[in-house]
């Protein structure tokens, strides 16, 4: 299954909320996200027939080995591209927003360039 940048959002904002140590549910994903509740049920369900997410019979979400591999993978698109772009003069917010699209479009190949050049001075 292909995931549409909708569905990576998904995966990124299950791993950012489960950072914080507690359980996630789709209400937090709903309130993080600022998506109706019946959105992100419909959404939760696609991801979760796709492999990416199960659920537990309290409703508790995770990120199956692939579903979390997609999540890191975007997560540290978004973080590096953020830092990349505050460096070169961007101010914050607009780096996180621009990011934010960008994480969804780059290529592999152009990220790892980037990530190369960026090295661990940012």
């Amino acid at each position: 299954m292909h995931l549409q940048e909708s569905g990576q959002m998904y995966l990124e904002t299950i791993l950012v909320l489960s950072k914080t140590g507690k359980p996630v549910r789709s209400v937090d994903v709903s309130e993080y996200m600022g998506f109706s509740k019946p959105s992100v049920s419909r959404a939760i369900g696609l991801l979760k027939s796709g492999g990416y997410v199960a659920v537990d019979e309290e409703g508790h979400l995770t990120l199956t080995e692939e579903g979390r591999t997609v999540a890191e993978n975007i997560y540290e698109k978004h973080t590096l591209l953020t830092q990349f772009l505050v460096h070169l003069g961007v101010d914050e917010k607009t780096a996180a927003e621009d990011a934010c699209k960008m994480e969804h479009v780059i290529s592999d190949e152009s990220f790892a360039a980037i990530k190369k050049h960026a090295g661990y001075s940012l």
